[in-house]
C-alpha cells in the first residue's frame, strides 16, 4: 500500500544479483515499516499510520472480494438447485397423474378376485383377455410406483442441499458486509489522519500518490512471455491514471486484483477475483526470470498484486487516492511471480 513509496527502483535486467538486492531491500524496508525514528516528527507518525491503515484496508478488500465471489457462486448454485427442484416436482406430479390413470384402468379391467370374475363371466375368452391386460397394468404400475418413490427421495435430497446452500449464502452475505465495514472503517480513519496533516505535508503526500502518462518510466526492451501477456499489458497501460476503487474490477476504477483480472480479461484470459488466487493462476517463476505480463504478488499473504512491465517496474492499483500507476518492483516484499 502506501509504504511502497519508500523503496528505490531496481531493474531485473541486471540478473540474479540485482534480484537478491531487490528482495533484500524490500525485506529491510518492510521490517522498517512500523518503525519510526526516535526524533521523527508527528507528521511522520501520521503518514506511517495512514500507510498501515491502507495496508489493512487492502487486506480487508481482498477478503471482501473473496466473500463476494463465494456469495456469487452460491447464488448461482442455489438458483440451479431451485430449477432442478421445480423440474423434479413437475415430474413427480406427472407420475402421480399417470398412476391415477393406471389405477382407474385397473378398476375398469375388473379389480376383483380372478375366480369370481371367471365365475360371473359370460365369455371366458373375454375374461382371459381382461386378465392379461390387468396383469400388464399391475406390472407397469409397480414400476411406475418405484420410479415415483425414487423421484421423491431425490427431491427430498435436492431440497436439503438447497437449504444448506441457502444457509451458506447467508453466511457469505454477512461476511461480505463485515469485510465491507472493516474496509470503510480503515479508509475513514486514514482520511481523517490525512486531513490532520499540515497543508504542505498533505500536498507532498498527494504528489507521491499521483501518476500520469508523462511519468511513464523506461520499461526496457523486455519481451512479453506470450501474445496474451502482451494484450494484458496493453490493457493495463490503458488503465493508467484511473482511480483506485476498493472492490472494483473496472473499467472505471480498480483495486489491485481487479486491475489484473480486467487486464487479462481483455486478452481473453479469465483470472480469479482475489490476489491470493491469482498467484496460483499460472506457472510460478523466479523473480530473476520475470517477464512483462507476469503477476507479482506481495507480502506473505499475497494481499497485493501487480503486473511486471519490464526494467524493474510494475503497474498496479496502489491504494485509495493513488490511481493506477507504475512503481518499482521492490516496493514491497515479493512473495511470488506467476506467468499466466
Amino acid at each position: 500500500m502506501g509504504s511502497h513509496r519508500r523503496f528505490a527502483p531496481s531493474g531485473l535486467s541486471r540478473g540474479r544479483g540485482a534480484t537478491v538486492a531487490v528482495l533484500s531491500a524490500a525485506a529491510t524496508a518492510a521490517a522498517a515499516l512500523g518503525a519510526v525514528p526516535a526524533g521523527a516528527a508527528p507528521q511522520d507518525d501520521t503518514r506511517a499510520e495512514v500507510d498501515r491503515l491502507y495496508e489493512q484496508a487492502e487486506k480487508a478488500t481482498e477478503a471482501f472480494n473473496k466473500a463476494d465471489e463465494r456469495a456469487d457462486a452460491l447464488r448461482e448454485q442455489v438458483s440451479t438447485a431451485q430449477d432442478r427442484i421445480a423440474r423434479q416436482q413437475e415430474r413427480i406430479n406427472t407420475m402421480r397423474d399417470a398412476l391415477g390413470s393406471l389405477a382407474g384402468a385397473q378398476y375398469r379391467s375388473g379389480g376383483i378376485d380372478p375366480s369370481l370374475a371367471l365365475l360371473f363371466s359370460d365369455d371366458p375368452d373375454d375374461y382371459l383377455d381382461k386378465a392379461a391386460a390387468l396383469d400388464r397394468i399391475t406390472v407397469h404400475q409397480a414400476g411406475e410406483l418405484k420410479d415415483l418413490e425414487s423421484a421423491m427421495r431425490d427431491l427430498a435430497q435436492e431440497r436439503a442441499e438447497a437449504t444448506g446452500k441457502l444457509a451458506d449464502l447467508e453466511k457469505s452475505r454477512k461476511a461480505v458486509t463485515r469485510h465491507k465495514r472493516t474496509v470503510e472503517r480503515k479508509l475513514a480513519k486514514a482520511r481523517q489522519l490525512l486531513n490532520q496533516l499540515p497543508s504542505a505535508e498533505r500536498a507532498a503526500y498527494d504528489r507521491a500518490s499521483r501518476s500520469t502518462r508523462a511519468d511513464m518510466p523506461d520499461l526496457g526492451a523486455g519481451a512479453p512471455s506470450s501474445d496474451r501477456a502482451a494484450a494484458a499489458i496493453a490493457a493495463a497501460r490503458s488503465a493508467l491514471g484511473r482511480p483506485y476503487v476498493w472492490g472494483a474490477n473496472g473499467p472505471g476504477g480498480f483495486d489491485c486484483s481487479g486491475l489484473m483480472q480486467w487486464s487479462y480479461a481483455q486478452a481473453g484470459v479469465g483470472l480469479p477475483r482475489t490476489s491470493q488466487a491469482q498467484r496460483y493462476a499460472g506457472r510460478q517463476v523466479p523473480l530473476s526470470q520475470a517477464q512483462p505480463g507476469d503477476l507479482i504478488a506481495y507480502r506473505d499473504d499475497a494481499s497485493h498484486i501487480a503486473m511486471y512491465m519490464g526494467n524493474g517496474q510494475v503497474i498496479h492499483a496502489p491504494y485509495p487516492g493513488a490511481p493506477v500507476r507504475y512503481d518499482p518492483v521492490g516496493m514491497m516484499p515479493v512473495s511470488s511471480v506467476t506467468r499466466v
